[in-house]
């Protein structure tokens, strides 16, 4: 990650919050996609992680363009955050084992598990908030 800075105590407590966000990705044609989803945050490696399914909108257009950048905003009010960087998917066991388990903790109980379950991750390199 390259963060110029480390986050603030209130930024930090602010991501810890059990709520949703928008996750943005660029479909193939160009234009943006924006999804609630639910995410966990990995401060000290600066990673978020989304739970989903290979056959999802998100999940296609990351696979169209590997690599691609996108944006997780999350919303309370008048405060905010968004965290952008480069997004990949993983199938592998033990990435989505990590993932629900994480997903388990912020949130209070496990994910759904449907077939073709998946875990995105975000290598966060931009950080930006306000009011928190």
């Amino acid at each position: 990650m390259t963060r110029q800075k480390p986050l603030s105590a209130s930024v930090e407590a602010f991501l810890a919050e059990p709520l949703s966000a928008t996750l943005t990705t660029i479909r193939p044609d160009g234009s943006l996609h924006a999804v609630p989803v639910r995410f966990t945050w990995e401060s000290d490696v600066g990673l978020a992680r989304i739970m989903t399914v290979d056959s999802s909108r998100k999940v296609r257009n990351l696979s169209a363009n590997p690599g691609s950048r996108v944006a997780l905003c999350q919303v309370d009010g008048f405060r905010w955050i968004t965290l952008e960087g480069t997004a990949t998917v993983s199938n592998d066991s033990r990435e989505v084992a990590d993932g629900v388990s994480r997903y388990t903790r912020r949130y209070q109980s496990p994910p759904p598990n449907p077939p073709g379950r998946v875990v995105v991750t975000i290598a966060v390199d931009r950080v930006m908030t306000l009011n928190t």
